[in-house]
């Protein structure tokens, strides 16, 4: 009798272990899955909201390409207007609209307020190359190759280097201050702290609380494909730089929640003088630092245009027809004068004024 017992319990744990690998191994599938789903692809600029170089007057840029971690060779512009500029600010741009196409509004403004802009497409991204993005570390990485880029090709002047991003551009100008401590100043806008912070607030969306049960794969995934860089963080970057940080959110964000990226800096660091905060409100995500009169302007007759089709525009049998006619009704009726200057004049005249106090020419003293 011990002896057939003896056997059953065999059989039992051989087969709980089975299950539980089975079950890790479903998991783990699951979460490369779903994470290659939402990261490694392509994302190209929305042609009918395209900027362009013409649509800014004065603005002039040359082209540049330089390679990132695996070989992809990326595509940059160096971006200026006008003479005696003091720094280059690089430019991180957000993740799913595109590369820096849709940044250029900033990228004016900074060129015609004294300072040379670097801005390029991510990995992944427009111009540059990638079958796709791969993971949100992957921004981290493209923009340590872009600082050195800046830093090291010879084709640039000697002045210091500041960091502006948004979003996922706002999580890579802070993290990569681990890598790159001589870096003078940063403006963060809308950005979090950590990659899987990102893609548990996502994933929640969709899976509700059940994306817990992959959240441990997703990590060892991106550990696995991405090393230190996946579990560097903004705040890593923060304490291994002496770098001056804006940080700018609104709290009605639902893209990227305060309490994953303000929340987590401002406990820390309010009362640091290195550190200037920015709370807004009713701004959201994609338009924080624009003035939304005309984009909401713009969004009502939209919507007022929608109800006049006479045909289910939700309908997957009718989405070619669809996007034929939305990209007509753009390229018709848009703005373009105040399609590229929606930025809030009041806002970015304090960004400025940051990198004025923060970036002094190597070559004079403050």
């Amino acid at each position: 009798m011990k002896k057939k017992t003896s056997k059953k319990k065999r059989i039992l744990l051989t087969v709980l272990c089975i299950v539980t690998i089975l079950l890790v191994a479903g998991d783990w599938a699951l979460a490369i899955f779903i994470y290659g789903e939402n990261f490694n692809k392509r994302f190209e600029s929305y042609e009918p909201l395209m900027l362009y170089i013409d649509d800014f007057d004065g603005l002039e840029r040359t082209q540049y390409k330089f390679s990132s971690d695996k070989g992809q060779e990326l595509t940059g512009y160096m971006y200026s207007s006008g003479e005696n500029q003091h720094g280059i600010i690089v430019l991180a741009h957000g993740l799913g609209g595109g590369g820096h196409n849709s940044y250029m509004d900033c990228v004016n403004y900074f060129a015609h307020h004294g300072y040379y802009v670097f801005a390029y497409d991510a990995t992944g991204n427009d111009e540059s190359g990638g079958e796709g993005l791969g993971g949100l570390p992957q921004g981290v990485i493209d923009l340590g190759h872009a600082i050195s880029f800046v830093e090291e090709s010879g084709n640039f002047p000697n002045l210091p280097i500041a960091l502006f991003g948004h979003s996922w551009g706002g999580y890579s100008v802070c993290s990569v201050l681990t890598y790159h401590p001589e870096v003078k100043a940063v403006i963060e806008c809308s950005g979090f702290n950590a990659s899987s912070d990102m893609f548990e607030t996502e994933g929640k969306k969709q899976a509700g609380n059940g994306i817990y049960l992959i959240m441990p794969f997703v990590k060892l995934h991106e550990r696995i494909k991405y090393g230190s860089y996946a579990s560097n963080t903004a705040m890593d970057g923060f304490s291994a730089s002496d770098a001056h940080v804006m940080i700018v959110h609104s709290t009605d964000d639902d893209v990227v929640p305060v309490r994953d990226g303000y929340d987590i800096y401002y406990e820390k660091y309010k009362d640091n003088p290195r550190f200037q905060f920015i709370r807004l409100e009713d701004k959201g995500h994609n338009y924080v630092y624009d003035d939304m009169n005309y984009i909401n302007k713009f969004n009502a007759e939209f919507h007022n245009w929608l109800e006049t089709l006479d045909y289910d525009y939700n309908n997957a049998e009718n989405k070619k027809k669809f996007e034929a006619d939305k990209a007509a009704y753009i390229h018709k009726n848009l703005n373009r004068d105040k399609w590229c200057n929606m930025l809030d004049s009041e806002l970015f005249g304090k960004f400025v004024l940051f990198y004025d106090e923060h970036l002094t020419p190597l070559n004079k003293t403050p």
